[in-house]
């Protein structure tokens, strides 16, 4: 019988519940045995929710410096759910710590950084995990399967929408939020995700063109955006993405255009199948769309415990994670990609040489606020 893989947290913030209800799922193979943050009220939330989750009191330990949990010997995976400008930096010092590393979207605000992470993982032996949990939907798993099959035939095209609301109570929240320097705009941090997703499908990038700019939102980074990719197989992929939808949230959707085959996702998360129409007749539409939904409570989806699953096996049968760091790095180079579009106001061939988000300060010149 294996020993349990134990887990550290980095991070009690917004996103670390996922995390926490993630290795609680996988309570046959892993142990939370340490959290870390700034703010001690944020660390006793993220243990009593694991002690609920786990229906008794746990031994979990408490870090005010993470530098302090990278070099406790029990703790075998680090999980990184900082404000993203540190991502880079805490992964690698915790890769040279030894440990193995999930972090979360996007890995790194720059091309640099995304390489020394990935260079740091090879470096010291490490799994280095990026936290794209949507992949691991059913309704993304059935739809990968009918990709992998090739049951599309030639692809054509494909669409990922996000149209979100983010208000300003939300970027009021968290100074960080919004900035250059620890997050980047809609893109980043909203549509990462469904980006990641149209990028699996529809293969390597070429070429990206992006229009984006600040209308209403108190922020740095842009609030909406739009970008057209040129795919290396010559298929086209669009992304609109805003964060500025009245009133609230409307919906994620991600659509795959083939040959032979039309599949459009949606739903809070890309938890439902909308559309499942295929030229072979292998299925039957109606079962297909009841069979493989799913109805999260929020827009991160059920994907963690799955991918953290993942993570364990891959520790445990040395192998790379599903989600590496070359995964990773894909959707951050196409958003990068974006970015300096934006600034330059040309399309930006693939791959990219170094660019960050700290290169966009002073670009936006929030037309729609004036």
């Amino acid at each position: 019988m294996n020993e349990k893989i134990n887990f550290g947290i980095i991070g009690c913030g917004r996103i670390s519940g996922k995390h926490v209800e993630g290795i609680a799922k996988n309570s046959s193979d892993a142990l939370l045995k340490a959290v870390c943050d700034l703010i001690p009220e944020r660390m006793e939330a993220a243990v009593k929710r694991y002690n609920d989750c786990m229906g008794q009191e746990m031994d979990v330990k408490r870090y005010s410096d993470y530098q302090k949990l990278l070099m406790d010997p029990e703790i075998q995976i680090v999980n990184i759910a900082t404000e993203s400008g540190y991502h880079a930096r805490i992964a690698i010092e915790a890769l040279e710590a030894g440990k193995h590393v999930i972090v979360e979207k996007p890995m790194a605000l720059s091309i640099k950084d995304a390489d020394a992470m990935i260079e740091a993982s090879k470096k010291y032996n490490r799994k280095l995990c990026v936290s794209f949990q949507n992949r691991f939907n059913l309704a993304v798993q059935k739809l990968r399967s009918a990709y992998e099959a090739g049951r599309f035939g030639k692809l054509i095209h494909g669409v990922a929408s996000i149209r979100w609301n983010r208000d300003e109570n939300y970027y009021r929240q968290a100074s960080w939020r919004g900035t250059w320097a620890l997050d980047g705009g809609a893109l980043m941090n909203q549509c990462t995700h469904n980006i990641d997703l149209l990028q699996w499908f529809l293969g390597e990038a070429q070429t990206v063109y992006a229009q984006a700019d600040t209308f209403l939102r108190p922020i740095e980074g842009e609030d909406c955006a739009a970008i057209i990719i040129r795919f290396k197989n010559g298929a086209i992929g669009i992304v609109e993405g805003s964060v500025c939808v009245f009133p609230r949230n409307l919906e994620e959707t991600l659509s795959i255009f083939g040959e032979k085959g039309t599949v459009c996702l949606g739903g809070i998360a890309l938890n439902h199948i909308e559309v499942w129409k295929f030229g072979d007749g292998l299925d039957d539409e109606q079962q297909v769309m009841q069979e493989y939904g799913e109805n999260p409570d929020n827009v991160y989806g059920f994907g963690h415990a799955p991918l953290f699953a993942d993570m364990i096996k891959a520790v445990r049968e040395d192998r790379r994670p599903a989600i590496d760091g070359e995964e990773g790095k894909k959707a951050l180079e196409i958003i990068l990609a974006a970015y300096k579009s934006v600034k330059t106001g040309l399309p930006v061939e693939l791959p990219l040489a170094d660019f960050s988000t700290l290169d966009m300060v002073g670009v936006n010149k929030r037309r729609g606020m004036s």
